[in-house]
Parts: C-alpha cells; structure tokens; sequence
C-alpha cells in the first residue's frame, strides 16, 4: 500500500505531512530506501539493523569529511607560523651588517608576528570551526540514528508509538521531546 509513496515521495501524501523530511533528499532517500526494504519482507530485523549500522558507518565518514579537513589546516598553521618566523630571522640576518638596533628590532618582531599568525588561526578560528563541524555531523548524524531505531523497531513487530518511541530515546536531551509533546504530535498526526 505504501509502494507509491516510496517511489514518489514528493507527490506522496504521506511525506507532504513532514515538509523537513522532504526537504532533506538524503533523509528522504534513506527512509524510503529503508521503508522498501522493510515492505519486502524479506530480512529479519537483525539483519536490518546490520545494514544500517553499515551506512551509518559510511555516512558518519562522509558528514565527519569536512571537520577533519579543517582540523588538518588548523594543525598545519602553527608549523606555517614557525616556517614564516624562520623565513623572518633569515631576512633579519642578511641585514645585519648594515642595519642600526631599531632596524632588527623590526624586522625580529615581523617574524615573530608570522608565529602570532599561524597561533591565532590555527586555535582562534580553524580550531573552534572544525570542533563546531565536527559537532553538527554528530547532531545530524543522531537524526538518522533515531529513524533507524525507529524503524528496526517497526520491524521487530513493535506497535507504532512504541517504535516512535524507540526513536525519541535516541536523540540528544537537547532535541528530545518530551513523551507527552511526542504523543501530542503523533495524535495531530
């Protein structure tokens, strides 16, 4: 009965009751991709639950990308700092024959400024700007952790507001509703 709202989401009148879901091609894709599987009939809920934690694997690889490439430039920068900072010395020392003591001040506090630099970037801003990426992939990861709960709990025979549940136990405190706010919605629903 739900074989054309898998197919077309977007035209399903089921899915047009959950707009964010919609939104969101690659939720839709995995809860339809998961929904089929599950009206075939064919797995038992083990196994289910084995093929989710395999794209939950590759799909916390994918979302996590970012936060580690940003965490790699966050710790190259320091070493750039220091490399500018040799860089500066060297430029200090071939002027020393014919430079006054105001002349290497300048250019020693130049280098040292090259070190400031990388510091600065690598802990004021590359540093903090991966561990908040780092921090979305998680939140968004959970999302998905609370469909799959969900559903292996469908799957396992569990009646629908328990299998809700399941999925509502999953979530961060911080995103959590409360039972009585889910149950609210699931009746509006």
């Amino acid at each position: 009965a739900i074989e054309a709202d898998i197919e077309e989401p977007s035209a399903s009148p089921i899915f047009s009751k959950y707009p964010a879901i919609l939104k969101d091609e690659r939720m839709t894709a995995y809860v339809c991709d998961y929904l089929r599987i599950m009206s075939s009939g064919n797995m038992a809920p083990h196994e289910l639950e084995g093929l989710f934690d395999m794209e939950m694997a590759s799909l916390k690889e994918e979302l996590e990308h970012p936060a580690h490439a940003v965490a790699k430039i966050a710790d190259g920068l320091p070493a750039m700092g220091i490399v500018a900072a040799v860089l500066g010395i060297v430029i200090t020392m071939s002027i020393l024959a014919e430079a006054d003591n105001a002349m290497i001040g300048y250019k020693v506090g130049s280098a040292l400024v090259g070190t400031f630099l990388g510091i600065l970037a690598s802990y004021g801003f590359f540093g903090p700007l991966s561990a908040a990426l780092e921090h979305d992939a998680k939140e968004e990861l959970n999302v998905y952790e609370a469909i799959k709960a969900s559903l292996v709990a469908s799957a396992s025979g569990m009646p629908p507001t328990l299998a809700v549940e399941f999925g509502r136990k999953v979530l961060y405190p911080a995103h959590r509703p409360t039972f009585a706010e889910l149950d609210q919605a699931m009746r509006g629903a």
